[in-house]
């Protein structure tokens, strides 16, 4: 049966129920993962700002004003925010020394909506610097650690956003996902991650990484808590040109899980190599427990997805070159020491504070990125990487049309959780982590990762869901009906057992 305690295993759905009821106090939840996090954080570094006070006294405002706010879908849930999200007053850093310092003066949008859901926002937390990478070793904060497996990674970017709840340092995070950011940590720590559709989630209030990529969106203990947050963050936003005015409201009701009848769509081909004997089996296990409750899987072809790595680390990086031309240790943040000697110059100053500031993966990325817009290279890198792009969509658009493909399954990630360090000087081998998550946000669509089992050696495997554009509705209910069914779901990790 699902749990129904906290801190050490509530989720967003049973917090809200003991709060709104009167069975647990906010304050007293508040504490509980307070305590959970100076208890384990040490060891797992999955914070960067953690808000005791501040935390506690929300939690106080939201006892005193119970029965006025009982409707609200949050009341009393302590939430967790990826250091790219900007939060009022508080550091936000996206874990780089050029924002050592920074706090907004705003909220993003997400926040203010989770805000007045009822929820506690209790901390800040880790991440690949800029959002730049898949293992949280690329931040300034130091590297986070696998809850699983300290001594291996939990993947990134929003390595400490999974982290925290896995841990159950809070039961959900709030995460921004540009290639895999949200899904890929998810799956290396055995938790929930979901990428909403383009445009579902307002981006106004995120440090930009690649902005026609970039999404924002949760990660949680279940699918039905995942829903839950989705139907408060979403909706138009007139601070966010590319936010859509779709409906959300329904992802606030509980999720009814289906199963039968549902047409899984299989990519073969995209397995063949790289994949891990261990993940692959996970993933066939996952395969027969959706056809032994009635789903049709169907094979599909995605035959441009060969280019969808070498594609993103195109157009990624370009537009990152472009969105952080800003830091310029001018208007706020970090700026390097200077003299006469060594700055007699304003674009002397930048570029000595740009190379201290920024750190090496983060260089490499806007070199990259400078270089496929530059004169005479624009036309064979960048627009020729958009074409693909569009190729890589067709495919997509193929299967849940032509082929009348309600999701597409394959795994997260190609291995388990990796040792820390394992790939620090081999930049492509982390790169090729990601290739079966980039091309949900090439091509805007949405994607779930669930828990999809344990290896021999006890590390999570994930299991991802890609839906047609808006419909995160199948996603929740085939996810639903998939973690009622399988006996891994309630596992945890054993850190402070």
């Amino acid at each position: 049966m699902p749990p129904t305690s906290a801190p050490d295993n509530g989720t967003v759905t049973t917090i809200r129920r003991a709060v709104a009821g009167g069975d647990r106090s906010a304050v007293d939840i508040c504490q509980a993962y307070l305590d959970r996090i100076a208890a384990a954080d040490g060891q797992l570094n999955a914070m960067t700002t953690v808000l005791g006070d501040d935390a506690l006294a929300r939690a106080d405002e939201i006892d005193r004003h119970r029965e006025e706010w009982r409707d609200r879908p949050l009341l009393g849930v302590p939430l967790t925010v990826k250091d790219v999200i900007c939060t009022r007053g508080l550091p936000t850093t996206a874990a780089s020394r050029i924002l050592n310092g920074f706090r907004p003066p705003y909220h993003a949008t997400v926040v203010t909506r989770l805000l007045d859901a009822g929820a506690v926002v209790i901390g800040k937390t880790n991440c690949d610097e800029f959002a730049m990478g898949s293992s949280t070793e690329h931040s300034a904060y130091g590297p986070s650690r696998n809850p699983w497996a300290p001594d291996r990674t939990p993947g990134g970017s929003s390595g400490g956003a999974a982290v925290a709840v896995a841990a159950r340092f809070a039961p959900a995070s709030i995460a921004s996902d540009t290639g895999g950011s949200i899904r890929q940590p998810a799956a290396l720590c055995g938790v929930v991650g979901l990428k909403p559709t383009y445009g579902r989630v307002s981006r106004y209030g995120l440090l930009a990484f690649a902005s026609s990529l970039d999404q924002i969106g949760p990660i949680t203990l279940t699918v039905d808590d995942a829903a839950t947050l989705l139907g408060v963050m979403a909706g138009r936003d007139p601070c966010d040109a590319t936010s859509v005015d779709e409906p959300a409201n329904i992802f606030l009701d509980p999720v009814r899980g289906e199963v039968r009848g549902v047409r899984v769509g299989v990519p073969r081909a995209v397995l063949d190599s790289g994949v891990d004997i261990e993940v692959e089996k996970s993933f066939k296990e996952c395969l027969r427990v959706l056809t032994e409750h009635g789903a049709e899987l169907v094979d599909v072809e995605l035959p441009h997805a060969s280019y969808a790595i070498p594609v993103y680390y195109l157009v990624a990086p370009a537009e990152a070159s472009s969105n952080l031309a800003r830091y310029d240790g001018v208007r706020y943040g970090f700026r390097a020491a200077v003299s006469d000697d060594l700055a007699p110059n304003v674009a002397a100053m930048y570029d000595r504070t740009r190379d201290e500031g920024f750190g090496t993966e983060v260089k490499r990325r806007i070199m990259l990125g400078t270089y496929a817009l530059s004169a005479g290279y624009y036309d064979a890198y960048y627009v020729q990487a958009q074409r693909v792009r569009s190729l890589i969509r067709r495919d997509y658009d193929v299967a849940f049309s032509e082929r009348g493909i309600d999701v597409i399954a394959m795994p997260t990630t190609p291995t388990p959780a990796f040792r820390l360090g394992e790939h620090t000087d081999d930049p492509l081998a982390m790169y090729l982590g990601d290739v079966f998550t980039v091309s949900a946000n090439l091509t805007g669509l949405p994607a779930i990762s669930l828990p999809g089992g344990l290896t021999t050696a006890r590390l999570p495997v994930g299991f991802q869901l890609v839906g047609r554009p808006f419909d995160e509705a199948t996603l929740f209910s085939l996810g639903d009906a998939f973690e009622h069914t399988v006996p891994w779901w309630w596992e945890h990790p054993p850190l402070g057992e």
